[in-house]
């Protein structure tokens, strides 16, 4: 009924119901104390406290994902249902496309741990990775692997790893032909193509401790099915 009046004739044909019902349903709900009063005159109707509404949440299947992975640190506490509760409610006011592409990302980022936020430049890497990810944009790294050798790998992002100390890159390295871990922090430079990498057959393991997966939309921890 927000934010222009309705009359009782127009609520009728919207809901295919009619005027006596209208009625008796909007009395019912101002007796609950919900802020519905009639404005007379001939375009005039049924009206909602304009200070009882909220304007639409918008969120981006991006927003999502970083929602999920801030209420994954309440895993193990007792905020966990709450958390579950808002994700749900997260999840509610996505449009089916978007819910679609969040559970295809949520489902290639795992988190071993809460981890620690990236400083400078490797929060940078980070936020290029996830991009990437989303686009499933094909990365040109600058990697310097643990011996010290600098090489450039262009890498098909498949996933993110989250550890207590560390984020991983996870993605098909053409180079090595094969799915290779990247640690952010060896990752000198990572530029994005126009390139959109194929679908590839994938499950994202990790071989650390027990993982999380943020799959939210669909996991024991902290899903929501």
């Amino acid at each position: 009924m927000a934010p222009r009046p309705r009359s009782a004739r127009w609520l009728a044909e919207r809901f295919t119901v009619g005027e006596r019902t209208i009625r008796r349903d909007i009395d019912a709900l101002q007796q609950t104390g919900v802020p519905i009063y009639a404005e007379p005159g001939r375009y005039g109707g049924y009206v909602l406290d304009k200070r009882h509404t909220l304007p639409p949440i918008n969120f981006t299947p991006r927003e999502a994902i970083a929602m999920a992975v801030a209420l994954h640190a309440l895993a193990g506490t007792p905020f966990l249902d709450a958390a579950r509760s808002t994700l749900h409610k997260l999840i509610t006011v996505l449009p089916g496309y978007d819910v679609e592409a969040v559970r295809e990302v949520a489902a290639r980022i795992q988190l071993t741990a809460t981890p620690s936020p990236s400083p400078g430049p490797h929060r940078r890497i980070l936020a290029v990775a996830e991009q990437a990810l989303h686009r499933r944009a094909v990365l040109v790294l600058d990697y310097v692997d643990q011996r010290g050798a600098p090489s450039r790998r262009d890498v098909e992002p498949l996933g993110l790893l989250g550890s207590d100390n560390q984020w991983y890159l996870v993605g098909w390295c053409r180079l090595r032909a094969g799915v290779r871990e990247f640690r952010l922090d060896r990752i000198r430079q990572a530029v994005p193509t126009a390139e959109v990498a194929p679908a590839r057959p994938f499950i994202l393991r990790h071989s650390g401790s027990a993982r999380t997966s943020l799959d939210c939309f669909g996991n024991a921890d902290m899903g929501l099915s």
